[in-house]
């Protein structure tokens, strides 16, 4: 795994070899929390870079209501390509569809998340979703 820099610097994301941003979650998500996840998904972005996150849910705690005021202001203006979230809770699954489909609902953008049980079956839906965008963009040029 490499380090974003000092200027991304959050403990919780790191890009990996192959590219995908590995989120791990432990404990409640703060709005500090919240915003530093972001800051490090917009800088990916804006290299051009794809933004697919894997995200470890196994050991994250609640989402208060004042993170998740955080995590729909974020997601609105924020570009993130796909998301797997592997172990996570009943409750942190329901929080993340439902972000997902409002955010659909007010933007018109997809925001492609799935949920799963290991991380393998993560990786591959994550690797689909970037040959997916990849194809995409050399349709367009």
């Amino acid at each position: 795994m490499s380090d974003l820099g000092p200027e991304d610097a959050s403990p919780e994301v790191h890009e990996e070899p192959d590219g995908l941003l590995r989120l791990t979650m432990r404990g409640e998500l703060t709005e500090d929390r919240a915003r530093a996840i972001f800051t490090v998904l917009r800088r990916v972005a804006e290299s051009g870079r794809d933004v697919l996150v894997l995200a470890d849910a196994h050991h994250m705690g609640i989402i208060p209501p004042l993170a998740r005021k955080v995590l729909t202001e974020e997601v609105r203006s924020a570009r993130i390509d796909a998301v797997a979230l592997v172990g996570a809770s009943f409750s942190v699954r329901v929080i993340v569809a439902l972000l997902a489909k409002g955010i659909h609902m007010i933007t018109g953008r997809p925001y492609p998340q799935q949920f799963f049980a290991t991380e393998d079956e993560a990786r591959a839906w994550l690797f689909a979703q970037r040959d997916a965008l990849r194809a995409a963009r050399r349709q367009v040029t």
